[in-house]
């Protein structure tokens, strides 16, 4: 599921509310640091020469859409066909984001949803405290399983890596992470188990989050052998981490 479109929707998200899309990837092909397995998007489509939407035409589809609503969303969020922070303007385009949203619809918030690959970019975690959620992937703390899971374009990602530059929003975000079991080419793949929760139970008491998103499989993923966690599951992992005060949303 690809949006042919800068800005999209608004759709009823089942974490946000009413969200209105902005997706500055192309229009016709996933990309993304990331390759997962279970992304409505499909997989990464080789392109030699991405075409991305200059910075005004973000803004003026943008302006033109608020314009034209008659219900204002209550967030506009930055997703689409891959990683929004790749995006060599993503900054600049943050601000004139702000600015808009104030203009037109000051109650709605501005979320970005982002796999933390870029955030050794200065840029880019100077843009993401300037939002109101910073919505930041990691679906394992494992190395081996966060590789078959996401399938990081750069090999050399590590779990570590990722944590470290987490680490420099003190908390200030909202940890998202997928949980799913299957296989792949005959390898399973599960990070719903004991070893792989209590690990992301010693990740999540190091980077203390102010609130946490697990959430299963609910659309079509390119790798049909995978599994939705069932809420009995997913209500067990938060149980713990519940009861040491967090704030923890459960998306089954």
């Amino acid at each position: 599921m690809l949006f042919p479109t800068i800005i999209y929707g608004p759709i009823h998200s089942r974490r946000l509310g009413l969200s209105l899309g902005i997706n500055l990837m192309p229009t016709s092909v996933k990309l993304c640091t990331f390759d997962c397995i279970y992304c409505e998007c499909g997989f990464n489509t080789p392109v030699s020469h991405p075409v991305l939407p200059k910075r005004e035409e973000v803004a003026s589809a943008l302006e033109t859409t608020l314009k034209a609503m008659t219900e204002m969303p209550d967030v506009i969020t930055f997703s689409g066909n891959g990683e929004p922070t790749l995006h060599p303007d993503f900054a600049g385009i943050i601000d004139d984001t702000l600015s808009l949203r104030d203009r037109y619809c000051p109650k709605a918030q501005v979320c970005v949803l982002s796999n933390s690959t870029q955030l050794g970019r200065e840029d880019v975690v100077s843009a993401l405290k300037k939002v109101d959620q910073r919505i930041l992937k990691l679906d394992s703390a494992i190395d081996e399983t966060m590789r078959a899971i996401d399938c990081p374009v750069n090999e050399g990602l590590t779990v570590e890596k990722i944590v470290e530059q987490l680490e420099q929003f003190d908390g200030c975000f909202t940890l998202q992470t997928c949980f799913l079991s299957g296989t792949r080419d005959g390898m399973t793949i599960d990070n719903t188990t004991n070893e792989e929760v209590e690990a992301w139970y010693r990740m999540v008491d190091r980077l203390h989050p102010m609130r946490i998103m697990i959430y299963v499989i609910d659309r079509a993923t390119p790798v049909r052998t995978l599994r939705k966690t069932p809420r009995e599951r997913m209500e067990q992992i938060a149980a713990p981490m519940r009861e040491k005060g967090y704030d923890v949303e459960i998306s089954a």
